[in-house]
This record gives C-alpha cells, sequence and structure tokens, in this order.
C-alpha cells in the first residue's frame, strides 16, 4: 500500500510540476526529481546487494542506513531557516537530490570492489 501511495505521490508531483513556473509548481518539480533520484538508488542498491556475498550484505546494509539517517539530518539542518518560506519544500528535496545522487559513487564502489569506500 505504501509503495502504491508513494506512485500516486510522484504522478501527482510529476503533474504539478513547471519550471519556471510558481513555487507550488517549482516545488512540484524538487519533489519529482528527488523521487526519481531516490528510485534509482534503489534499484542500483537492490543491485548491488544481490552482486555482494551472504557476508558483504550487512555491512552495506547498515552503510546504508546509516547514509540514510545523514541525508535526512544534513538536508534538515541546511535548510533549517528555511522553514517557514513557500520555497523549503523545493530546496529540501533539491537536497536530497543532491545527497541521493552524491550516494551512487559509494554503491558503485561496494560493486567494483565488495567494500565500503575509504572514508
Amino acid at each position: 500500500m505504501a509503495l502504491y501511495g508513494s506512485a500516486v505521490a510522484w504522478a501527482q508531483a510529476g503533474a504539478d510540476c513547471r519550471p519556471g513556473g510558481s513555487v507550488a509548481e517549482s516545488n512540484a518539480c524538487a519533489v519529482r526529481d528527488y523521487q526519481q533520484a531516490d528510485t534509482d538508488l534503489q534499484i542500483l542498491y537492490g543491485d548491488v546487494m544481490r552482486a555482494l556475498s551472504a557476508h558483504e550484505r550487512p555491512a552495506l546494509r547498515q552503510g546504508q542506513s546509516a547514509w540514510q539517517r545523514t541525508r535526512v539530518a544534513q538536508c534538515k539542518t541546511a535548510q533549517r531557516a528555511a522553514e517557514a518560506l513557500p520555497e523549503w519544500p523545493r530546496l529540501y528535496h533539491e537536497c536530497l537530490t543532491t545527497q541521493t545522487r552524491g550516494r551512487r559513487a559509494g554503491l558503485m564502489h561496494w560493486l567494483q570492489h565488495g567494500e565500503a569506500p575509504p572514508s
């Protein structure tokens, strides 16, 4: 059911999106872009999990969970001053999108080396 709700929200964000439009339309574009980046990352994460051996998977799972918590915390902190503004959803989702796209390199390292990238 949650997946269905997510698909509906994604379709709604895409339908309401108009780059350079009103604040609400720009916010919808940012939500849509984040949802696409997150979906792409989840597909890659699944591919990496399937490629790893059973003893490597727990470390990736823990790393991914920690990264997800950090991503949200960093974006909330970065956009805290803008929370009362009508464009806050755009700013917050743009931050999430940037963080999400950046995680791709870490997952690709796992795929190529079977371990977390060096810190």
